[in-house]
């Protein structure tokens, strides 16, 4: 769990600091105004870990400071494009951690592990890896080539969506295959305890 929660809950930091950018600038029209709340969001999430006496790990202070820097650099600038970068940083760092091999292995339950190499789940880290990579590049060219709506509509959807998607597929595949593993081993099993059981030819 350890892992699970190095690797997401700099994603949960940034999701809050940047929704609240996102919806702020759409009911107000002030990115000003949204910046400057995005920013003390940010800090008052890792204030109040602070407070209840909660680890705050070094990549949840890092998304802290390029909440304050991106947002420091956006109310000088008065261009959010800064703010609309930021996530990628964040992506690209949790991508990062996610290949550290094997990360996911602690998650897979003991009756599924039992019929599934490690190597299964081992490669499922590395897609995860590679769906936060790609989510970084993608928010990077929205962000730099689109409009504050359309990276808007963009930042609200898709992160959440792919990752669904991503559970979606990987929680079938890995469920087929530990079945099908689990179908031959018990077929292995038969089809062995048949082979003991036949009379032997006088």
């Amino acid at each position: 769990m350890k892992n699970l929660l190095f690797a997401i809950r700099p994603l949960a930091l940034d999701l809050m600091s940047t929704l609240v950018f996102v919806g702020l600038s759409a009911l107000t029209g002030n990115v000003m105004l949204a910046t400057a709340v995005a920013i003390a969001a940010g800090a008052a999430r890792v204030a109040w870990q602070l407070s209840r006496r909660e680890h705050v790990n070094a990549m949840q202070w890092m998304s802290l400071g390029l909440v304050l820097v991106t947002g420091g650099a956006t109310l000088i600038t008065h261009n959010p494009r800064f703010m609309m970068a930021k996530p990628s940083v964040v992506y690209v760092l949790v991508g990062l951690a996610m290949l550290e091999r094997g990360w996911m292995l602690p998650y897979l339950p003991p009756s599924a592990r039992e019929h599934l190499h490690d190597d299964v789940m081992i490669g499922w880290g590395y897609v995860w890896a590679g769906l936060m990579f790609f989510t970084a590049a993608l928010n990077a060219v929205v962000a730099l080539t689109m409009s504050l709506t359309v990276w808007s509509a963009f930042i609200a959807i898709f992160p959440a969506a792919s990752k669904i998607s991503l559970f979606a597929v990987q929680y079938l595949a890995v469920r087929a295959r530990a079945i099908r593993n689990a179908r031959r081993t018990e077929a292995e099993a038969a089809a062995k305890a048949n082979a003991t059981d036949l009379p032997i030819a006088a």
